[in-house]
């Protein structure tokens, strides 16, 4: 049986074709100025793979834009149940997307027990963190590099209208932009720790998902933050609800 998993998120549009018990594609693009067109662009890609598709599950802000869709699951459920996949043994998810951050606890089956959602300020999320490597005139896919060996200059703003401000006038300065960059990252596991404190177990094992997962130094300033050893990733953790509502479609479909 193939199911298909569309996440519809802020910045990226994910999608994962799945196999009985395993991942057979993983694919995203850019979500454009119209999520629908994004959606219905990778679905298209996909349903061109020679082996047919059984059931197609949405999820993410545009879950209810493709016709097509045989299911529409919330993002916080397709992200316990594509953790659970990925890491059976984690107990809890923070999730930092491009516009929001979650933080989501599991039981041993995989099922959400609680969820705190933070949407309300673009600070503590991946596009703020964005918006900082684009002022330094750099590229967030080389922040593990740009920030090797710099002290993190204080970010003191909560809000991102204030914090870009305040990193204007850090750069006049003469604030190296590498320590800059860091704070900024500081800032935000930080604030992220203390959100996630609210609703974590003690002692949680915490599985990192989204965009910014890929990064070494935020996974370091994040275990940190949340005074633990190390948090739990994928190479696919970005790709998290995709591969849970793909997962949820299989489960749908055997009932």
């Amino acid at each position: 049986m193939i199911s298909l998993g569309l996440d519809s998120g802020s910045s990226m549009t994910k999608a994962v074709l799945f196999k009985d018990d395993h991942i057979i594609k993983a694919k995203m693009i850019p979500t454009s100025i119209s999520p629908r067109k994004s959606l219905e662009e990778l679905y298209l890609d996909m349903i061109n793979e020679k082996e047919r598709i059984d059931v197609v599950v949405t999820t993410g802000y545009g879950r209810n834009l493709l016709e097509q869709a045989d299911f529409k699951i919330t993002e916080i459920t397709c992200h316990a149940a594509g953790t659970f996949f990925m890491n059976p043994d984690c107990n809890t998810i923070i999730d930092i997307g491009g516009q929001d951050s979650k933080v989501i606890t599991i039981d041993d089956l995989g099922c959400v027990t609680d969820f705190l959602m933070n949407d309300k300020c673009a600070a503590g999320t991946g596009r703020f963190l964005e918006m900082t490597m684009k002022r330094v005139e750099s590229e967030i896919d080389k922040i593990d590099i740009f920030v090797k060996d710099a002290k993190p200059a204080k970010i003191n703003s909560m809000c991102a209208v204030f914090a870009e401000s305040e990193i204007v006038g850090l750069l006049a300065q003469d604030i190296p932009p590498e320590d800059i960059v860091l704070g900024c990252v500081e800032s935000i596991c930080q604030r992220t720790a203390a959100f996630a404190q609210k609703l974590a177990p003690v002692n949680p094992k915490v599985f990192f998902s989204g965009g910014l997962a890929q990064f070494d130094v935020m996974k370091q300033s994040l275990a940190r933050h949340l005074r633990i050893k190390e948090v739990a990733t994928d190479p696919l953790c970005q790709y998290t609800g995709a591969i849970g509502a793909a997962v949820l479609g299989i489960q749908k479909k055997k009932r």
